[in-house]
């Protein structure tokens, strides 16, 4: 997952960020969609349930990922990578606010520290470019696609959730490229490499494992463990692109990371009175 931020900026060279975000996401659909279809597993009936993955696609894949692309044009991959996974702690507040999901204080503390850390993340300022509100809204759809997957998740089979979310995410993602960009593509053999890194780890491999997490967990403990994302992120953005590791990108990271340690702190108390009934 920390990955694709690096290599998505990489294929950027050769294709325009919602084209190669668009071809990444139908690429993976298709190819997942043929697998479950040929593994004959269960696919929806109604048409209710069929608008209820088009809506989790267009906001985990068609809103997430366009933003983040479209962030990359901008800021670093390291920067991205840590907007985007403060999804964490956007899914305390909204899970508090829209599904009445209580959270301890020490949770809240995390939040408010997390917060923080962005903001000194980005140097103090709150100006700064586009891409950081790119990347504040591609954290923003993420946790609004986590409560739906939560809520909604049960009633399909995990492969097909992933592949039809991917499918309807990608084409509505290639729309937006005929709509709103000037469409570029350059094929060559690093620009196919990059294409399919995307799809296939980065998208199939990443997308079934995050959904079946949310399906057998708590949303916001899931999501938390997503700290791991963001480091690596920064890392491959060093490594592949020899972006600058700066001390307010380390300490506001510092302190997300640390947030969402928080958020994800057990509750002793809960777990003594569940080991005493059991």
């Amino acid at each position: 997952m920390g990955s694709s931020f690096a290599v998505g900026k990489m294929g950027m060279v050769h294709v325009s960020p919602l084209l190669l975000v668009g071809m990444r996401f139908t690429l993976a659909g298709l190819l997942m969609g043929t697998i479950v279809w040929m593994l004959r597993r269960p696919h929806p009936k109604k048409l209710q349930d069929w608008l209820k993955i088009v809506c989790i696609g267009s906001f985990q894949t068609a809103g997430v990922m366009g933003a983040i692309f479209l962030s990359l044009r901008t800021i670093t991959a390291g920067e991205s990578a840590i907007l985007t996974f403060m999804n964490p702690l956007l899914v305390v507040v909204f899970g508090t606010l829209a599904l009445g999901i209580r959270y301890r204080l020490v949770q809240w503390c995390g939040v408010i520290l997390g917060f923080i850390g962005v903001f000194v993340t980005m140097g103090g300022q709150l100006q700064a470019e586009i891409g950081t509100l790119l990347g504040f809204c591609s954290a923003v759809f993420w946790a609004i696609a986590t409560l739906l997957i939560k809520q909604w998740g049960q009633r399909f089979d995990i492969w097909v959730l992933t592949a039809y979310q991917m499918l309807s995410g990608g084409l509505l993602l290639l729309i937006g490229s005929f709509l709103l960009e000037d469409a570029r593509l350059v094929i060559n053999p690093t620009s196919i490499f990059i294409v399919l890194w995307l799809a296939i780890p980065a998208s199939i491999v990443q997308f079934a494992i995050w959904f079946f997490l949310l399906q057998n967990g708590n949303p916001g403990k899931v999501s938390a463990f997503l700290f791991l994302a963001p480091f690596f992120g920064i890392l491959s953005g060093w490594l592949l692109l020899g972006e600058d590791i700066g001390l307010t990108l380390l300490a506001g990271g510092a302190m997300i990371f640390a947030g969402i340690f928080l958020v994800n702190w057990p509750d002793k108390r809960a777990a003594a009175v569940l080991k005493e009934g059991i």
